[in-house]
């Protein structure tokens, strides 16, 4: 069973035993060779302390070890229904919802949240975008401080965008919109044989190599969106905009500090909005594998 909704969730994981069982039936797993005695074994929970003990030997194995659970004293369980939160919301979820949702203090809730968009981002991956006969849109657009007087840019962050047409997302946070910020995060993210679209910005006027990739453009300072040949940015755009409303929807304002890991929070959202339900149980299997 797979939980999509609150009563399903806690049927899964009723207390934090059945969270800890999880951890270690996806990391371990009953038969898994004691890196001690190298034995397959029968391993035998400890009430003394949250791990596993080998049959053979006794040596011990802790299943949060190496996963954002370790070191933490919040319930097992609390630290499940905040990934819960995570995967069932579209535009996030605030510190301070995560306070009343799970009865902790802010920083507690905040350390959570931090961890748990990191994971996210781990999971999702830097997998180049593209490639032969595929398009990739690019655009970049600016975050959070105020719009009004004229050093507004100064109190914004550029956030860059690549997306490739049905297929996975990739943000990140840029000092600028000059050509060492845009083009070499293109070239490192983008798989050469790409057909690239992007706006007027004349940043990307600067050719790319016709053997590497074929770029397009549209005008937007002449209101041109969508040529007839299928060339726009829409949907870099849409992405944006959902993220930019949900950032000041949900968390009001995002510092420069932080904003990375808040974009990737949304980039790992989009990249699997065709199969929502299978988050939660991917960002709870999905972990380094245990030392030997």
């Amino acid at each position: 069973m797979k939980p999509t909704n609150v009563r399903q969730f806690f049927q899964k994981f009723p207390n934090d035993d059945a969270c800890l069982e999880h951890l270690f039936d996806v990391r371990f797993g009953q038969g898994h060779a004691c890196p001690k005695c190298e034995r397959a074994a029968k391993w035998y929970r400890l009430q003394s302390e949250q791990a596993y003990s080998c049959q053979w030997c006794g040596h011990h194995i802790h299943p949060m070890v190496d996963t954002i659970f370790e070191k933490s004293r919040t319930p097992l369980q609390l630290w499940f229904y905040a990934v819960f939160l995570f995967t069932t919301s579209k535009h996030g979820v605030s510190g301070k919802e995560l306070q009343r949702q799970l009865g902790v203090t802010y920083k507690t809730a905040w350390r959570m949240a931090a961890r748990i968009r990191k994971h996210m981002a781990d999971v999702d991956g830097e997998a180049p975008l593209g490639g032969a006969g595929k398009i990739v849109e690019v655009d970049e657009t600016y975050v959070g401080g105020k719009t009004k007087g004229m050093d507004w840019r100064d109190r914004k962050t550029v956030v860059m965008g690549m997306v490739e047409r049905g297929g996975d997302a990739m943000l990140k946070v840029v000092p600028d919109q000059t050509h060492l910020s845009l083009i070499p995060r293109i070239m490192q993210n983008v798989k050469q044989g790409s057909e690239i679209h992007t706006d007027e910005l004349r940043t990307y006027q600067k050719k790319f190599n016709p053997a590497e990739y074929t770029h397009k453009t549209v005008n937007h300072g002449k209101g041109e969106y969508a040529k007839l040949d299928g060339t726009s940015t829409n949907q870099i755009e849409s992405f944006f905009n959902h993220l930019k409303k949900s950032i000041a929807g949900t968390h009001t304002s995002v510092s420069r500090k932080h904003l990375e890991s808040y974009v990737k929070e949304f980039e790992y959202r989009f990249n699997r909005r065709s199969r929502p339900q299978t988050m939660l149980d991917e960002l709870l299997s999905s972990f380094p594998e245990p030392d030997a």
